[in-house]
């Protein structure tokens, strides 16, 4: 017969390991897709159904934005684009996201004035439609930091190395308490068979 215990194990363990899959499976197919892109188009910044993260490295738009932050950005058309909106845009290889500030030309095509909230003047250079990598909608406080700490070999530790030892631990936890209960229920089966054999026996017997 199974325990109250023994019944909420299994059915606790299918409720970690569901929010385990809801969790990880859309980071793995982000990063998975980021990657592809990163490897066919090494020129362009890879981005997820237009959705592109960016680390921010330094505190030019705080306090909208502090370095340290995940700076989310969607793709836009930027003749769309107007004066006050935060964009991200590429300058040489890195790329900057400042708010546009006025509209003007650079070798008579559309162009934007940017700055940064925290900077005293705007930016040198105006930015051409082509360099606009998109628009800011969200930001995650500090999540630039951990993402790279990931990318050290004590965050790969943290958190690859670790979580995949857990797992493992949990399935072989998982894997002997159902041995553990396979073996109680074939125990439990003979000794019904035994049971029933005895009751066969003497009622042959009278």
């Amino acid at each position: 017969m199974k325990t109250q215990s023994q019944k909420r194990f299994p059915r606790l363990s299918s409720i970690i390991g569901i929010i385990i899959c809801i969790f990880l499976a859309p980071i793995l197919i982000m990063n998975l897709t980021i990657i592809v892109k990163s490897y066919i188009n090494p020129d362009k910044v890879p981005d997820f159904f237009g959705i592109k993260p960016f680390i921010v490295l330094t505190g030019s738009m705080e306090p909208e934005i502090h370095g340290g932050d995940l700076a989310i950005i969607k793709t836009v058309d930027p003749s769309q684009l107007k004066a006050d909106d935060i964009i991200s845009y590429k300058y040489g290889s890195a790329v900057i996201t400042h708010r546009i500030i006025g509209l003007t030309e650079k070798d008579k095509a559309p162009a934007f004035i940017t700055k940064g909230d925290a900077n005293n003047s705007e930016d040198s250079n105006a930015v051409i439609y082509s360099q606009v990598e998109g628009i800011y909608f969200l930001k995650i406080a500090k999540a630039g930091n951990l993402a790279m700490f990931m990318q050290t070999p004590v965050g790969m530790l943290v958190f690859v190395g670790i979580p995949l030892c857990c797992f493992i631990i949990y399935e072989i936890i998982r894997r002997r308490f159902y041995e553990k209960q396979e073996k109680a229920k074939f125990n439990q089966a003979q000794a019904e068979i035994e049971m029933l054999k005895t009751q066969l026996v003497e009622k042959n017997a009278e």
